[in-house]
């Protein structure tokens, strides 16, 4: 069974969307711009308020804490 967990090679902030790009094996500018459309197209604070909590409850990978 598949995880989703934070990215440590696709990331450009926290790896939020780096990791659901490879949760949905999916390239990670595609996540980004429909982020960035999804923000645009609702004003800005319901794409704001998601990346924060999306930041704080989806955790970083077992594998990088590790090492």
């Amino acid at each position: 069974m598949r995880k989703l967990y934070k990215s440590k090679d696709n990331k450009v902030l926290s790896g939020v969307f780096g990791g659901v790009a490879e949760y949905f094996d999916i390239d990670p500018p595609i996540v980004r711009l429909g982020y960035i459309l999804l923000t645009i197209l609702t004003h800005g604070a319901p794409g704001v308020i998601g990346y924060i909590l999306a930041t704080l409850v989806v955790p970083s990978d077992p594998s990088e804490i590790r090492k």
